[in-house]
C-alpha cells in the first residue's frame, strides 16, 4: 500500500470494530480480552489513542520536528487506564474521533513528508507510506482482542496478508531473529526468515493468529521436529 491508499481498508476496518463495541452493553465493556489484563475498554481506549499516537508521527514527518508516538510508556498506560472505564457511546465517539483525526492527517500530508523517516515508540524507522498501514494491524488485530465473536477468520484475506507481510519484514530488519519459513496453505503466501529454519504451514488466518501471539500454533504444522514453535516476538 502506498500513501492514502490504505485509508479505504481502513475506513473499513474502523466500521467492523465500532459495530462490535455498538454491540455491547456498559457492563459488558469491563469483561476479559484475550490480551490480559485489558479489559474491552481498555482495548478500545488504546485503539484510540494508538490512532493519535500516529497523527503524533505523521506531524513529524510534516514538520521535521522530533514528536515522539509517546512521551514514555508509564504515560501511554495511563492514557489508556483513564479512558478504559467509561461508557460504550463514550468509547465509541472517541474511536470515531480519534479515526477522523489520523484520516485528515494522512490526507493532508504534504507530498514531500512522504519520504521522510520517523521512529515509531519500538525504534523502528518508516516513512509515512510504510506507516499508515499499520492502523490496519492495530485494528484488525485488536477488534479480535475484545472476544466479541470477531476471529481471524472475518480479517479480510488482503488485509491479513498486508499484515503478515509487514510483521515478516519487520522481523528481517532485527537481529538474532531464528529463521523460518511460513507458508499459508490457502493463499499461497510464503516468507522466509533466514535459511534453514523449520517450516510452519497452515490457514493464512491461523497463521495470523500464532504470528501476533494470539493462538498458540496448534491449528499450524511444522517441518521441524517437536510442537510448533514461539513465534518471532512482533512488536
Amino acid at each position: 500500500m502506498q500513501k492514502t491508499e490504505a485509508l479505504g481498508p481502513i475506513a473499513a476496518s474502523t466500521d467492523r470494530f465500532v459495530q462490535s463495541v455498538k454491540g455491547l452493553s456498559n457492563a459488558e465493556v469491563g469483561a476479559g480480552t484475550l490480551v490480559p489484563p485489558w479489559t474491552r475498554g481498555h482495548v478500545v481506549t488504546h485503539v484510540a489513542r494508538a490512532a493519535d499516537s500516529l497523527c503524533r508521527l505523521l506531524t513529524w514527518a510534516r514538520t521535521g520536528v522530533e514528536t515522539p508516538q509517546y512521551t514514555d510508556m508509564d504515560a501511554r498506560a495511563a492514557e489508556i487506564e483513564a479512558g478504559a472505564r467509561r461508557p460504550v457511546d463514550e468509547l465509541v465517539a472517541d474511536v470515531l474521533a480519534s479515526a477522523e483525526r489520523f484520516a485528515d492527517a494522512v490526507r493532508t500530508l504534504p507530498e514531500a513528508a512522504w519520504a521522510y523517516e520517523v521512529r515509531m515508540r519500538t525504534g523502528e524507522l518508516r516513512t509515512p507510506g510504510a506507516l499508515v498501514p499499520t492502523r490496519l494491524r492495530e485494528l484488525e488485530v485488536h477488534h479480535v482482542d475484545l472476544a466479541t465473536g470477531y476471529t481471524f477468520a472475518e480479517v479480510p484475506p488482503q488485509a491479513a496478508r498486508w499484515i503478515i507481510d509487514d510483521l515478516l519484514a519487520a522481523q528481517r530488519r532485527r537481529q538474532g531473529v531464528p529463521p523460518l519459513r511460513v507458508e499459508a496453505t490457502d493463499t499461497g503466501l510464503t516468507h522466509e526468515l533466514g535459511t534453514g529454519g523449520p517450516t510452519v504451514r497452515g490457514a493464512q488466518a491461523d497463521l495470523l493468529g500464532w504470528l501476533t501471539g494470539r493462538t498458540d500454533g496448534s491449528r499450524l504444522s511444522t517441518s521441524g521436529p517437536g510442537p510448533v514453535p514461539r513465534a518471532p516476538y512482533w512488536i
